[in-house]
């Protein structure tokens, strides 16, 4: 009975959240409006101060729209159940994942304290990593990851430690954190009853399905990395992209190949990408969409909490493009590229573009559940 009641407060708290979602067609719209009209929409004023920098007010624009995430998260978490709440945080760690991927870079280009405190996301208690101001006074990168040893993130710190020791590359670092994150956002799943593990299945299987392509094209093809070190990388997803799967497309020789190659609805999805920017859009669109299908169709609480957070959180990360784009005074053409509702074939084929556009990218600390 108990467990009835907090499901439906829970859903019921869901579905008056999800009012809060972007529809189809808002961003589109949004990106027609000046700067001052969005400030004002948004409640995000500090973009507005002309005296900061650009990049001071953009930053506050970022910490705030993260502020409103995790404020919604903590008010998600408490109805739920204990293993409900440990998946949830879970996946909201991703943002002290960050963070410690700033103090890593710090340590490894020797920078400024101050330079690295001002990249850090400021996270409620139960979010952040333990002991941060410790981590500050570590020597270097290796001693950073044992201090985590003895806390929550200790699984994760002692497998990047010990890729770090092997092969002393920032690359492969970040890359084990990574891949530990979402190995063991899967293995949170495993407690769960048949109607919640098969809605959070499905959910976190189309994230994971977005990674692995990503991934995939990007080692292989831009990072030029071979098949057994593509496939190493990649987490098997619950959902399309398991583990045979990936065994077969890591061998495909081109771009091309490996999306016609994907399962359906995957290939007819990615049909006629020749890019990881346009890749990314259509795989953000399509777990958009499962998102959206388990919170109007499911009946597993934490499923549609989680998959509320998840589209939210694209919502939040696209609106600061688009705040960022405006405070870079872009053109509207390429911020519509990068909130994801143009087509990502810039018109303007010039040099300035090209600057602007990598200017333009959303965040320099997007999550791997983001690829």
């Amino acid at each position: 009975m108990q467990h009835s009641a907090h499901q439906a407060y829970l859903n019921t708290r869901v579905s008056a959240m999800a009012t809060r979602l972007f529809a189809p067609g808002t961003l589109a719209t949004l990106a027609h409006r000046p700067l001052e009209e969005l400030a004002k929409t948004f409640g995000l004023t500090a973009a507005l101060d002309s005296q900061l920098p650009v990049k001071t007010r953009s930053r506050a624009v970022e910490q705030a729209l993260i502020k409103t995430l995790l404020s919604e998260l903590r008010i998600l978490i408490l109805p739920m159940a204990a293993i409900e709440r440990t998946l949830v945080l879970d996946w909201g760690r991703h943002y002290a994942l960050s963070n410690l991927k700033t103090l890593i870079r710090g340590k490894l280009f020797d920078l400024d304290r101050k330079e690295i405190a001002a990249n850090l996301y400021e996270l409620p208690p139960n979010l952040r990593l333990p002991q941060q101001d410790q981590l500050f006074q570590a020597e270097n990168v290796l001693e950073l990851l044992r201090q985590l040893e003895g806390g929550p993130y200790s699984i994760i710190a002692r497998q990047a430690r010990e890729v770090y020791e092997r092969k002393h590359e920032p690359f492969a670092l970040e890359a084990a954190i990574d891949q530990r994150y979402l190995t063991g956002l899967v293995r949170e799943i495993a407690p769960f009853e048949a109607t919640g593990a098969h809605s959070l299945r499905h959910l976190i299987g189309a994230v994971l399905d977005r990674v692995d392509i990503l991934w995939l094209l990007r080692f292989r093809f831009s990072y030029k990395l071979s098949p057994s070190e593509t496939f190493f990388q990649l987490v098997p997803s619950l959902g399309r992209m398991h583990r045979d799967r990936l065994l077969a497309l890591v061998n495909l020789g081109t771009f091309a190949q490996v999306l016609a190659a994907l399962p359906a609805p995957l290939d007819a999805k990615l049909a006629g990408s020749l890019d990881l920017v346009d890749v990314q859009r259509r795989l953000n669109a399509h777990v958009r969409e499962e998102a959206r299908q388990v919170i109007s169709r499911g009946h597993s609480g934490v499923a549609r909490a989680l998959a509320y957070l998840i589209q939210r959180e694209q919502d939040l990360l696209a609106l600061f493009s688009l705040f960022q784009g405006r405070l870079l005074e872009l053109p509207t053409e390429l911020v519509e590229i990068a909130i994801e509702v143009a087509n990502p074939r810039c018109p303007m084929n010039t040099g300035r573009a090209t600057r602007a556009m990598d200017n333009a990218t959303l965040s320099p600390s997007r999550h791997p559940s983001q690829g």
